[in-house]
């Protein structure tokens, strides 16, 4: 058993309760009750409210390896969720540290607060270096968060949850978090003392499939003199080029890719057919790997921070990134004519692909820094090329 930390005096109000029986203690915070998920560690040390309204995190329970989180309170620009409507994707967190009251001139309401508003479940006072190390080493477990203010936990009821949960594999949750609908965007990225803007001069349009975006993403979009038309997770290739786009965007997302690609890769494939740009991040590029003949797997801890170094084979350059995902495309798999462009340097696993002929890309990472280093923004800019290249072509 991992119990709460010594120095934590405070009565138990909160448990994690892993599949495998392990049972940490510990203090509740946020909403009350109970959720499973799988649970893995993020290494990010700023953005834990953009982290937290990611809806790639759907099905998940973080862990956060940076002890001091929420002490600078919330506010209402750094939610990345588009889809207000969707239940809140993260299951739960788990803290080192107690939060403090806020201390930064942007906060709006107090982390605490915006954890029961938004559903979220979160354990404080745990050793989230033990836990970190047993996500190491034995991989991503299933568990099931717990907060009961009262201290009463049927303890014998959680272990049979957590033992229940099935994890991520096979589940198809972006159709949790996507828009039900089509909209427009035309938001642009934050600026001191303005906020953020409007675009009003479009150069191109861009549709966007909605398998969990995140607003910045959309922003850059429009940053970069796009018309963006966002439609849901389901719309079909018909529906996508009724909009007759310049380009399409295929977003980031949780659950696994085999999952979603059942009804998103037939569509994926016939936009492949028809020559268009194409440019996805995160799950949009697992599934336009599937869609192109690759394969995708589970991985055993994940990537999920803002400090992962990755290679650009097309720049040859490092740059460090933000991750957020559990599966990754098998490199192996590739198909001939579809070449590797970005490799992870921590472990070797695929972070980017490109289509020879075509005008189509992809990447692992998110290059909308937000949270994280601004790196690879770049390929918003790549993606405009792109586009503007094949006009030229089509003209």
């Amino acid at each position: 058993m991992i119990t709460a930390d010594a120095w934590s005096k405070t009565p138990t109000t909160a448990l994690i309760v892993l599949a495998d029986g392990t049972v940490i203690e510990g203090k509740g915070i946020g909403a009350s009750g109970s959720a499973p998920g799988e649970v893995c560690f993020n290494t990010a040390i700023t953005g834990y409210e953009e982290i937290l309204t990611d809806p790639s995190y759907a099905g998940q329970i973080i862990t956060f390896t940076f002890p001091h989180i929420g002490n600078v309170g919330t506010n209402e620009d750094d939610i990345e969720t588009v889809n207000m409507a969707a239940a809140s994707g993260v299951r739960g967190i788990i803290l080192r540290a107690d939060i403090t009251q806020p201390s930064n001139y942007r906060a709006s309401r107090h982390f605490d607060a915006w954890l029961k508003a938004r559903g979220i479940i979160g354990i404080t006072g745990i050793d989230t270096r033990a836990l970190t190390a047993i996500i190491r080493e034995k991989g991503m477990p299933n568990g099931i968060i717990c907060h009961a203010p009262d201290g009463q936990f049927d303890l014998d009821d959680l272990k049979a949850k957590a033992k229940a949960f099935s994890g991520l594999e096979g589940l198809d949750l972006a159709k949790d978090v996507t828009s039900p609908q089509t909209y427009e965007w035309d938001e642009t990225t934050w600026k001191w003392d303005e906020g953020f803007g409007k675009q009003t001069d479009t150069r191109h349009h861009v549709v966007a499939m909605d398998f969990g975006v995140k607003r910045n993403i959309l922003r850059l979009l429009a940053d970069q003199g796009c018309r963006v038309t966002v439609v849901p997770a389901t719309a079909s290739a018909e529906e996508i080029l009724a909009h007759n786009p310049d380009g399409v965007f295929l977003s980031n997302g949780p659950g696994d890719p085999a999952a979603t690609g059942e009804y998103a890769v037939p569509t994926i494939r016939k936009l492949i057919e028809r020559d268009l740009p194409i440019f996805g991040i995160c799950l949009g590029h697992q599934m336009l790997a599937l869609a192109l003949g690759a394969k995708t797997t589970k991985m055993h801890q994940g990537h999920h921070g803002a400090n992962h170094p990755v290679s650009d084979f097309t720049t040859g350059k490092v740059e460090i990134t933000s991750m957020n995902h559990g599966f990754a495309v098998d490199t192996d798999t590739l198909p001939e004519g579809v070449e590797e462009t970005h490799r992870s340097l921590f472990d070797g696993t695929n972070c980017g692909l490109r289509v020879t002929g075509k005008p189509i890309f992809s990447v692992q990472h998110h290059p909308e820094a937000s949270p994280g280093p601004q790196d690879s923004l770049y390929l918003f800019k790549r993606f405009m090329e792109v586009i503007e290249e094949s006009k030229k072509v089509a003209a």
